[in-house]
């Protein structure tokens, strides 16, 4: 092995899967440093067609694909989606540095592939080497053939894809795919795949806008389980498309309403109206590019209003919100941290 140049490595990513393209990012990554941070994103996530696995799953493909000798050189640290650059990169120099005591002298290994690698250029103050793509190796076409197997079908995708993964990968998605979560991911993934399939065709990439509720009362915030894909059985706060006619207030109110039977005339709840906020990022929601305006109820500490499910949730449930911690990896698409937003559920 050469001489680290540096004493401490960081490598960032999803990992979805760990496939060979990280494994040469991580092996050069240990090559100039004695030590290496890294950094899985996506943490605490629900199952979904973006991200099948937990971060713990993702850690162990990471470690397993390394010699015995080097898995005690890496700190895997799990990163939550803030969907916010600034509030991440400090939440990412945080974790590392909480690890890097004492290094004087840290590198950033990545990979600029497109412009979800923009991020590489967000730490200056670390040394930033980039190294070149080892073979067309993407988590992207990985995930669509394992998910698109037909039942007996895994092991023949698997092969096929035995040039792009390490062997302990394939052996772990091998078993996972014999687990009942890949049917629900993969259910999620044939639907959006024909959403997007009917958008194919317009003359520009479509932007949808919509609208989200959150109402808060008496310690508790309204929730929803959605009954239908896009994340079917998910946390989500009430909420659903723009009308054509309508102000996203009164589309908020309207989805509010029809999804919850909400039992508080409009002119009672206008009054509770603390704040509306829009949230844009650009990976917000599987379905593309979705521009949602969240509209902020406090109600105080009067009576909980009667709620009961309607339209297409399958459940409503008023939820307290010191619970809402312990529930992250339960939240369809951004609906955690527009939760977070109003109510700071998280410490940075």
């Amino acid at each position: 092995m050469s001489t680290p140049t540096h004493d401490l490595a960081v490598c960032i990513g999803r990992f979805q899967p760990f496939h060979l393209g990280h494994l040469a990012l991580l092996q050069h990554a240990l090559g100039i440093a004695q030590r290496c941070v890294v950094v899985v994103g996506s943490a605490w996530q629900p199952r979904t067609p973006k991200n099948p696995w937990t971060w713990e799953e993702r850690a162990e493909m990471i470690r397993e694909a390394l010699p015995e000798a080097d898995r005690g050189r890496i700190e895997v640290v799990p990163m939550r989606d803030y969907y916010n650059q600034q509030r991440w990169v400090a939440a990412v120099r945080k974790a590392v540095g909480w690890v890097a005591a004492p290094a004087k002298t840290i590198a950033l290994v990545g990979h600029f592939k497109d412009a979800t690698s923009a991020y590489l250029s967000d730490f200056p103050q670390w040394k930033l080497v980039s190294i070149n793509k080892a073979g067309e190796v993407d988590g992207t076409p990985i995930r669509d053939a394992l998910l698109s197997a037909a039942p007996g079908q895994v092991d023949a995708a698997l092969a096929r894809l035995a040039n792009r993964l390490p062997p302990n990968t394939s052996e772990f998605l091998r078993t996972w795919a014999a687990t009942g979560d890949v049917e629900h991911v993969a259910e999620e993934w044939r639907m959006l795949r024909k959403y997007k399939a009917e958008w194919a065709l317009a003359p520009y990439p479509p932007v949808f806008v919509t609208v989200d509720t959150v109402v808060r009362c008496h310690g508790k915030v309204l929730l929803i389980r959605r009954g239908q894909a896009p994340g079917k059985g998910l946390l989500a706060v009430p909420g659903g498309f723009l009308e054509e006619r309508d102000t996203v207030y009164q589309s908020a109110v309207r989805e509010l309403e029809e999804e919850t039977n909400f039992a508080l005339l409009e002119p009672a709840l206008r009054a509770c109206l603390k704040e509306v906020a829009v949230f844009d990022h650009p990976d917000r929601s599987q379905r593309g590019r979705t521009i949602t305006h969240a509209h902020y109820f406090d109600l105080g500490e009067r009576e909980l209003p009667a709620v009961q499910a309607g339209d297409d949730a399958h459940s409503v449930e008023w939820v307290a919100i010191g619970d809402l911690p312990g529930l992250e990896d339960q939240f369809h698409d951004d609906h955690f941290h527009m939760l977070d937003h109003f109510l700071g559920l998280t410490q940075d």
